[in-house]
């Protein structure tokens, strides 16, 4: 069952399936009295689909005094879910990792363009990179690990030589409990580089390990310690937690359910090879809480924020930059909005997004990775009511 898995490389081309017409669908004259039970009802039509379980949606708009949060769905048991019972993030921990580099290079603990061997011990570095019998491991900088340039195999879903990779051990080893130099040695065991540093771009949980460790050695503190000085106390982000790891700030409900087809995977010990990568548990409103102030400059400046969004081509309709992705809808798909979006997302149907034309806060999942597709239809269509009355 674990080929059902989403690949987080391809959301892009998962998205290009939207079918025509959805914009179009959804896009009519619309006033504010029933625009957030449209947008409910949009999210309760997900809970309808074949096999998701359980799903969250929050909005928020500052300009247009938007502040909703709305979850449906049960856990297997038959308990209603809550608001408060966090959801795995998956990938969208990625903006989180890069955003802590981005801390510290304001702080010129360390620049953007420097070789992360100035930061790794030889024994993670020795043969980390090697392409063709050449050996680049020491040409690797943070941006390349930042922007998946810089060649590294995914050890989560990468080709090996021949054995499982991480995620179909996911599965075969539900209890074995990962960390992070684990992972980058099954990488550079088990798996070839695909190119040259910088020449171009495959995306890989196994950089942004690489820079969680960057992280622990600058500051001294675990990564999760580092998040929760910088991210979660400041912004009262109550509910967020580093999965398998740490304990949120307040006693917190039961996390959600999520699944991979029909299995149900959130008790999964081996869910701790996605660490840096994106191992966090949160909520829809603690992840706008973070967005928001990453866009509004109250945790890195602005200047700093747009090196961030130095993008590079991901695949049709999409860019990438340091921990950020960038949707064009309208790239994407003629017939979609012509609106863009900035943020993350993951392949259990997750997603934090900002869009700068509407001024709007997206964050929540549909907590199956059979439904990225629909995680983005959903976007969309939350967009273009809120577009109707702007």
């Amino acid at each position: 069952m674990y080929l059902s898995i989403v690949n987080k490389s391809k959301f892009g081309v998962l998205v290009l399936f939207i079918a025509l017409g959805i914009f179009l669908q959804c896009s009519s004259t619309q006033n504010t009295s029933n625009l957030k039970e449209k947008t409910e009802k949009l999210l309760e039509k997900e809970l309808t689909k074949n096999n998701v379980h359980n799903a969250f949606l929050s909005v928020y708009s500052p300009s247009q005094s938007i502040d909703w949060s709305f979850a449906g769905g049960a856990f297997a048991n038959g308990e209603q879910i809550n608001l408060e019972n966090p959801f795995i993030t998956a990938s969208i921990g990625k903006t989180f990792t890069a955003t802590a580099i981005a801390i510290l290079a304001e702080q010129e603990d360390l620049k953007f363009n420097d070789p992360i061997s100035l930061y790794l011990p030889d024994s993670l570095m020795y043969h980390l990179h090697i392409f063709n019998g050449v050996n680049y491991s020491r040409q690797i900088t943070i941006a390349h690990l930042l922007q998946h340039t810089s060649g590294l195999p995914d050890y989560f879903e990468g080709t090996t030589d021949g054995s499982k990779n991480v995620m179909e051990l996911l599965f075969s080893e539900p209890d074995k409990f990962w960390n992070p130099v684990e992972t980058i040695e099954f990488s550079k065991t088990k798996m070839q580089p695909l190119f040259v540093p910088g020449n171009g771009y495959n995306y890989t949980d196994t950089e942004y390990i690489l820079l969680g460790l960057i992280i622990e050695k600058i500051s001294g503190m675990s990564l999760h310690q580092y998040f929760e000085e910088h991210f979660f106390k400041p912004l009262n982000m109550k509910h967020t937690s580093m999965h398998l790891r740490s304990e949120p700030i307040e006693k917190t409900l039961k996390l959600s359910e999520t699944f991979v087809g029909d299995i149900e995977v959130s008790t999964f010990t081996s869910l701790s090879a996605d660490w840096a990568g994106g191992g966090l548990v949160s909520t829809g409103s603690d992840l706008i809480k973070f967005q928001h102030a990453l866009f509004s400059g109250e945790i890195i400046s602005a200047e700093t924020l747009k090196t961030m969004q130095n993008w590079v081509p991901e695949t049709r309709g999409m860019e990438y930059g340091f921990g950020l992705r960038k949707v064009n809808f309208k790239k994407l798909f003629p017939t979609l909005p012509n609106l863009t979006v900035i943020g993350h997302s993951g392949s259990t149907g997750s997603f934090m997004f900002y869009c700068p034309e509407l001024d709007v806060y997206l964050a929540g999942t549909l907590n199956q990775t059979d439904k990225v597709k629909e995680s983005v239809v959903l976007m969309v269509k939350v967009l273009s009511l809120i577009e109707d009355i702007s």
